[in-house]
């Protein structure tokens, strides 16, 4: 698809990327690419340069660094010109854990949960990558399918992107296995980013998600939901299936959405506090939502968590 035919409006000082056009556009590098630039063109129109402005440090001045962020007092003292460096500036290790498996295959309104999942996971690499930051991927269903290293160099982005377009065919979901074997895999600290619909009993996502936790990692977690999962709008009975275990109900949506409704926010409730708990950061995001809404949610959530009392090595423990 062309770049000029993706349907684009501004929404505070941003361009959001119609997800339905976006999903349109056959190469997933591309579409990152697209919502990545429109993303960095709005932060440039906005009033508010970046998502921390907390000092952490010089560096030497090098040419087409900001003259505003030069510190005339180190000058002074040293003769020698240095610019205060920001936490935005620094780089970080980022490994994006993606779910591959069959849930992930549904979708109600022309593409699926798989294929958003991996458009936001191209699109937090291609993004990162742009800062300097390393990237690696672990993608899942009951196992480990595909693992790449987190790295910076050239044709990484590209491998990974690669990884990414392949189908979400696996048999079942099984959070436990493939987070323990990810933190085995991932021994250095840094970020994991889990992105699931996250449609496993609590009690089973809490003892996947502390290995992670005991390596140090700071956990960030999307649950991506297709509209119809949030709503159940549904208006004729009809046969579910589970798409994993193959179990079939004869249900009257009318008579059972209310009940649905109540469960499926107590679920991602109880999945919230429990992101708390480990001091990480929790979004749900319905697949009908630009990605760059969700990028920012990513940017701005660990802006907030540095502000947050340690509590990660509590629960680990």
């Amino acid at each position: 698809m062309n770049a000029t035919r993706v349907q684009a409006f501004d929404r505070n000082a941003g361009t959001l990327v119609d997800p339905q056009a976006l999903m349109h556009i056959r190469s997933l590098e591309f579409r990152a690419r697209v919502v990545v630039d429109g993303f960095w063109s709005g932060l440039h129109r906005s009033p508010h340069h970046g998502f921390s402005v907390e000092f952490t440090e010089y560096r030497q001045y090098s040419p087409g660094d900001d003259p505003r962020y030069v510190d005339w007092r180190v000058y002074a003292r040293s003769d020698r010109y240095f610019v205060k460096r920001f936490e935005d500036e620094t780089n970080m290790r980022c490994n994006l854990v993606v779910d591959m498996s069959r849930s992930m295959s549904y979708g109600s309104i022309g593409y699926t949960k798989s294929n958003y999942a991996a458009t936001l996971a191209a699109t937090l690499a291609c993004f990162l990558a742009r800062q300097g930051d390393a990237v690696g991927l672990v993608t899942f269903d009951e196992r480990i399918r595909d693992y790449l290293p987190a790295r910076h160099r050239h044709g990484h982005l590209r491998r990974l992107m690669l990884l990414l377009e392949r189908d979400a065919d696996g048999v079942r979901t099984d959070l436990v296995a493939p987070l323990r074997r990810t933190a085995e895999l991932v021994r250095k600290r840094g970020v994991a980013v889990v992105i699931s619909d996250f449609l496993s009993p609590i009690d089973q996502i809490e003892p996947a998600v502390v290995p992670l936790l005991a390596c140090g990692h700071e956990v960030v977690i999307f649950q991506v939901l297709d509209p119809a999962e949030l709503s159940f709008e549904f208006s004729e009975p009809a046969v579910f299936e589970d798409v994993e275990s193959g179990r079939t109900l004869l249900l009257d949506p009318g008579a059972v959405r209310g009940d649905y409704r109540r469960r499926v926010e107590a679920h991602s409730e109880a999945l919230r506090r429990a992101c708390e708990r480990w001091n990480g950061t929790f979004f749900r995001v319905a697949t009908d939502r630009p990605i760059e809404l969700a990028l920012f949610d990513f940017l701005s959530g660990r802006h907030a968590l540095r502000r947050r009392p340690r509590r990660a090595e509590r629960v680990a423990r």
